[in-house]
């Protein structure tokens, strides 16, 4: 996985899209990157899970002549993809992407070895306890281990990718999906910021 490529992608997508129109802290973006962690958990509440069947079902279902490919693709998006713990954990990775490219940090390549270390970390954790490991990376890998905000950004990326293989999750998949998706939305995704 080049984490790299589709970092400038993420960067260059938030920047078409009016989020970096002003200059805002590490601080303000890691709350929104945490943000998503947050509503991955309020995913995982409500079971709302990600079904490849129905997805399959749906695109194949989703065949009103009058749409264009990008409507029938937001459709399909919007039922089976938004708002699940995929989606969620896709959002966060997105922009901490997103805020590697602001920064212009590398994104090392993560071995398949580091990844499965992180998905073994989190067996006997639930999911909650997880999510807020990975959201207390910044303060803890600082002040415990001196880490740079470079080495931060690469161990939440790393220990999201851990999460998800431990879930069984493509993560991939859904970043791309939602990197599709993000592209089609109106500036700051209809929101403040």
């Amino acid at each position: 996985m080049n984490l790299n490529e589709l970092r400038d992608r993420a960067y260059k997508t938030a920047c078409e899209h009016g989020f970096h129109d002003r200059e805002l802290s590490n601080e303000h973006h890691l709350c929104l990157i945490i943000s998503e962690l947050m509503e991955a958990v309020e995913s995982d509440r409500k079971s709302r899970h990600f079904d490849k069947e129905k997805h399959k079902i749906g695109e194949y279902t989703e065949c009103q002549g009058w749409l264009t490919n990008e409507e029938k693709f937001i459709n399909v998006f919007n039922r089976y993809i938004k708002d699940t713990i995929e989606d969620e954990l896709a959002d966060a990775v997105i922009r901490l992407l997103d805020l590697c490219g602001l920064r212009k940090i590398d994104i090392k390549e993560f071995s398949e070895e580091e990844i499965d270390d992180l998905s073994e970390s989190c067996n006997g954790e639930t999911f909650t306890e997880s999510i807020y490991a990975i959201s207390t990376i910044p303060i803890r890998y600082e002040y415990e281990y001196g880490c740079s905000f470079e080495e931060q950004l690469n161990y939440m990326l790393l220990a999201i990718f851990g999460l998800a293989k431990h879930l069984n999750m493509d993560l991939l998949w859904h970043v791309n999906q939602k990197m599709l998706y993000n592209e089609l939305r109106p500036m700051l995704n209809g929101k403040r910021y």
